[in-house]
C-alpha cells in the first residue's frame, strides 16, 4: 500500500524536473523546454537519444507538456525491443482471427474469387501507404503514442485539445473484447462443449484479466509470451500455404484444384456498396501496423528499427494472407464457400485433412485470438501512459496512471485503464446486435484521426521543409491514401445493399453518429478542463514537470489562484 500512496495526487512531490513560475505567463513561458542534443556520451550522433526533428527545431517538440525524448522515455524497463520483437509485434498485431474467417464473407460481397483476391491485394497497398505515412511521423518524434504524438506535432493550438480528443478516444473504445470472446467460443468448441453466452463471458473475462497481469507483473514473460505466440500463427499460416501448394500440385485426394481459378472473375458484383464493405473487412485483417509507433520509448535505436521492422512485419503478412487465400480456394469450390455456412479455413482443413482437423482449427484459432489479445494490450497500455503523462485529468491524479507501479517496469495502471472497457464490453451488450454495432463504433473514429493524420503531413511539409525526415513518403502514396480515408468516411452513410447493415433494428449509419459524438465528447472535457472550470472557479493551470519514484517524468498541473486587479 505504501507503494501504491506515493503516486496519488494527495502527496506532493518534491522532486520535481522542474517547477517553474507562476502569474499569467503562457503554458510555453512557464514550462522549461529542454531540446535533445542528439550526442550520445561518446559525442556521436545516436538515435538511441536523438529526436531527429526536434534536436534542430525545438518548435516541433510534440509533447503539448514540454517534455523531452530523454524525458518521455524515462522510466520502465528503457529500450528493450529489437528488430526480431518489433516485427513480430506487427505481425502479432495484425494476425488475429480475420484471416481464417473473412476470405468467405469478402468472396460473397464481391462475388468472384478474382475479386476476392484483388481486394486483398488493394488492402496490402493502402496499408503500405498508411505504413510509409507512419514511418515519416514515427521517424521525425520516435516517441511512445502513435497518432498521438502526430496529432500533438501538427495541431499545437488550442493546447491540449488533440491530445484529450484522442485520449476519450482510446480509453473509451481502447478495449480487446472481441478477441477474448473468439478465445472463449473456439475452445468451447475443441472441448466439445456448449459455448453458453455466459460461460463464453466468464471464459473471456479470465482472458482480459491474465494478459492484464501477465504484462503488468511479469513483463518479461509477458513479451516472450507474446513473441511465441506471434511467431506460432506464422508456422500455421505457413502450413496453410505449404498445404496449398501440395493441393495445387494435384497429389492429394482433391478434385479440381484450380477449377476457382480458370474463370476466377466469373460472377463478380458490380455494387460499390458491396466492394465498400468487402474492403473494409480486408483493411480491419490487416490493422496492426502501425504497433510499433506506439512503443517507440520501448525500442532500441528507434529510427532504425522502425525503418525495419515496418516494411518487413506487414510484408510477411501480406505475402502469408494472399498466399492463404488461394490455398483456400484451391480446396474447396466456389459454391461451397458460399453455402459452407463455417469459415473457409474451416472448410479447408475439412477438405483436406477430414473432419478431426476442423476441431483441431478452432485450438489454433483460440491461440491466434489469445495472441492477438497480448499484442494490443501491450501497446495500448503505452498509449494510456503516454497521455497520462501529458498531465490530461483522470481520477486519482495523472501520477498513478503514467507509473510503472508496481514493479518499476511495466505500466500496470496503463493496463488497468484498457481493462475497464474490455470488462464493459465483454458483459454489458446482448451479443447479436449491439457487440457488432460496438465493433463498427471502434473503427470510425480512428478513420477520422487518420485522415487529420495525412492531412498534418501536407502541413508540416509546407509549415517545415527543412525538418530533418530520416524517411519520406512519396507524395502520390500519401494523396492515395488521403482519398481512401475520404472514402472510407463517407461510404458508411451509403445504404446497403440489404437496406439494413449488419445491426438491424439499429439504424446502419447510428455507428458513424456515435463515433463522431464519443470525439466531441472529448471537446467538450477539453473546455471544461481548460476554459469553462478556470474561469468559473478563478484559477489558472500552472505545469510542471515532476519524476516520479521508478523514473517516469511527467506533467502536473496546478490550480493557482488568479489574482484580482
Amino acid at each position: 500500500m505504501s507503494s501504491l500512496l506515493k503516486y496519488l495526487p494527495s502527496r506532493r512531490r518534491r522532486d520535481s524536473v522542474s517547477d517553474v513560475g507562476s502569474g499569467s505567463a503562457t503554458d510555453d513561458d512557464k514550462l522549461q523546454k529542454v531540446s535533445s542534443t542528439g550526442k550520445g556520451k561518446d559525442g556521436l550522433d545516436d538515435d538511441h537519444v536523438l529526436e531527429p526533428a526536434t534536436s534542430r527545431d525545438p518548435d516541433l517538440n510534440p509533447s503539448p507538456g514540454a517534455l523531452t525524448l530523454e524525458e518521455d522515455a524515462a522510466g520502465g524497463m528503457g529500450r528493450h525491443l529489437g528488430v526480431f520483437s518489433c516485427t513480430l509485434l506487427i505481425v502479432g498485431r495484425i494476425i488475429g482471427t480475420g484471416i481464417f474467417s473473412t476470405p468467405s464473407s469478402i468472396l460473397g460481397s464481391v462475388g468472384s474469387v478474382g475479386a476476392s483476391l484483388m481486394l486483398w491485394v488493394l488492402g496490402f497497398v493502402l496499408s503500405f501507404c498508411g505504413l510509409f505515412i507512419w514511418l515519416e511521423y514515427g521517424t521525425m518524434f520516435p516517441r511512445s503514442g502513435g497518432e498521438k504524438v502526430y496529432l500533438e506535432a501538427v495541431y499545437k493550438k488550442p493546447k491540449y485539445l488533440a491530445t484529450v480528443i484522442f485520449a476519450i478516444n482510446a480509453i473509451i473504445l481502447g478495449f480487446t473484447a472481441s478477441g477474448c470472446i473468439v478465445f472463449a467460443s473456439n475452445i468451447l468448441v475443441a472441448a466439445g462443449h456448449k459455448a453458453d453466452q455466459w460461460v463464453v463471458r466468464g471464459i473471456a473475462l479470465g482472458v482480459i484479466f491474465f494478459v492484464t497481469f501477465l504484462h503488468g507483473l511479469t513483463p518479461r514473460l509477458g513479451l516472450y509470451v507474446m513473441n511465441g505466440l506471434s511467431v506460432f500463427k506464422i508456422v500455421i499460416l505457413l502450413f496453410v500455404v505449404v498445404t496449398g501448394w501440395v493441393v495445387l500440385s494435384g497429389k492429394t485426394h482433391i478434385e479440381d484444384p484450380h477449377k476457382n481459378f480458370r474463370n476466377a472473375f466469373a460472377g463478380s458484383s458490380h455494387s460499390s456498396n458491396d466492394y465498400a464493405t468487402a474492403t473494409f473487412k480486408v483493411l480491419n485483417a490487416y490493422a496492426g501496423w502501425s504497433n510499433v509507433n506506439y512503443v517507440l520509448n520501448n525500442v532500441k535505436n528507434p529510427v532504425r528499427t522502425l525503418k525495419i521492422a515496418g516494411p518487413l512485419g506487414l510484408g510477411i503478412c501480406a505475402v502469408l494472407y494472399l498466399l492463404a487465400n488461394i490455398a483456400y480456394f484451391s480446396a474447396a469450390s466456389k459454391e461451397q464457400i458460399l453455402k459452407g455456412g463455417v469459415t473457409v479455413a474451416s472448410l479447408f482443413f475439412g477438405n483436406v485433412f477430414g473432419k478431426r482437423a476442423q476441431k483441431a482449427l478452432s485450438v489454433f484459432v483460440a491461440l491466434s485470438a489469445l495472441g492477438n489479445v497480448i499484442t494490443v494490450t501491450f501497446a495500448a497500455a503505452r498509449i494510456n501512459q503516454e497521455l497520462a503523462k501529458e498531465g490530461i485529468p483522470l481520477p486519482f491524479g495523472s501520477r498513478f496512471w503514467a507509473s510503472n507501479w508496481p514493479t518499476g517496469k511495466s505500466p500496470l495502471p496503463g493496463l488497468i485503464i484498457h481493462l475497464i472497457p474490455s470488462v464493459i464490453v465483454i458483459i454489458a451488450p446482448p451479443p447479436a446486435v449491439a457487440y457488432p454495432f460496438i465493433l463498427n463504433v471502434e473503427g470510425y473514429p480512428q478513420q477520422i484521426i487518420n485522415l487529420f493524420i495525412v492531412v498534418g503531413l501536407f502541413w508540416l511539409r509546407y509549415r517545415k521543409p527543412n525538418a530533418v525526415r530520416p524517411f519520406k513518403v512519396w507524395w502520390p502514396l500519401a494523396v492515395f491514401f488521403l482519398a481512401a480515408a475520404i472514402f472510407l468516411l463517407i461510404a458508411p452513410f451509403l445504404k446497403p445493399a440489404n437496406g439494413v447493415g449488419d445491426t438491424p433494428p439499429l439504424p446502419y449509419y447510428l455507428y458513424c453518429l456515435v463515433g463522431i459524438a464519443i470525439m466531441l465528447t472529448g471537446v467538450l472535457y477539453w473546455a471544461g478542463w481548460r476554459i469553462i472550470l478556470p474561469k468559473v472557479f478563478g484559477y489558472e493551470l500552472v505545469p510542471r514537470k515532476e519524476t516520479l519514484p521508478d523514473g517516469t517524468v511527467i506533467t502536473v498541473f496546478s490550480n493557482q489562484k488568479v489574482k484580482k486587479n
